[in-house]
């Protein structure tokens, strides 16, 4: 059964924010060796930004984006995506949340092959329960926002990789979810194809959608409008971008 997710007691900016992080800090053991990935990492995001998180391997960036998904939990601090402190949720709880509420784009793409790419963007709807004329109407319009309307019949082997990648931003957009969080989702692309998908994220962006993106490439992390620069898990800077041309 599916458990109820109720906001906990935030903070009171919390409350008009899509995203808050404060003061999270996420510590690994491997044997006798301590590796602090996080250290009291604290982050804003409000409804509609667009924003990019950058730096150098073992800055901490996955892993940032692992507590914001609910994918792996702080060792301190908290986690509240539209009020909800996700980072204090059972594994069930925050799985129910993601699901409606937050949607991944990977870098590998993650579909299942031998699914059509209707059936692929259907998959959070069906885990969440959903069914009949809501999961067709869903996600023949989030197919329709990143132009596969043409291919939804299409296996992914059977389509480009600009193509997948959409599908694979369709999945994410299909629950109509309050923040979509990006993970390298240019990584496989060349450079002609990466500009396309990133022109697609700039219109989702100005129809309102809330993205948080992973880059390590500046030319990527420019389509946003901030950029928070990460080093040995603390946020080094925070810095608004001029909007490309």
């Amino acid at each position: 059964m599916q458990q109820n997710v109720a906001p906990t007691v935030a903070p009171p900016s919390a409350a008009a924010a899509a995203l808050l992080i404060d003061g999270v800090t996420k510590t690994y053991r491997h044997g006798r060796v301590e590796i602090r990935a996080l250290v009291g990492a604290s982050l804003r995001v409000g409804e509609g930004e667009f924003v990019a998180v950058m730096g150098p391997s073992g800055s901490g960036k996955s892993t940032l984006l692992g507590v914001i998904a609910g994918l792996d939990v702080p060792t301190s601090g908290s986690v509240h995506v539209r009020g909800c402190c996700i980072s204090a949720m059972t594994d069930d709880e925050a799985t129910a949340f993601r699901r409606r509420h937050i949607g991944i784009v990977y870098q590998r793409f993650n579909l299942f092959p031998d699914l059509t790419i209707e059936e692929n963007v259907a998959v959070p709807l069906m885990l969440a329960g959903r069914g009949g004329d809501d999961v067709t109407g869903r996600v023949r319009r989030a197919l329709g926002r990143v132009g596969l309307d043409q291919r939804r019949d299409h296996l992914p082997t059977e389509v480009s990789g600009g193509e997948v990648q959409r599908a694979a931003i369709a999945r994410a957009l299909v629950s109509d979810p309050a923040i979509v969080l990006a993970d390298e989702p240019t990584g496989n692309l060349d450079s002609a194809t990466g500009e396309e998908i990133m022109k697609l994220f700039n219109e989702l962006w100005a129809n309102g959608q809330t993205i948080v993106l992973v880059t390590h490439e500046h030319d990527i992390a420019a389509h946003a409008r901030r950029q928070i620069h990460l080093r040995d898990g603390i946020v080094e800077r925070d810095v608004q971008t001029e909007k490309i041309k």
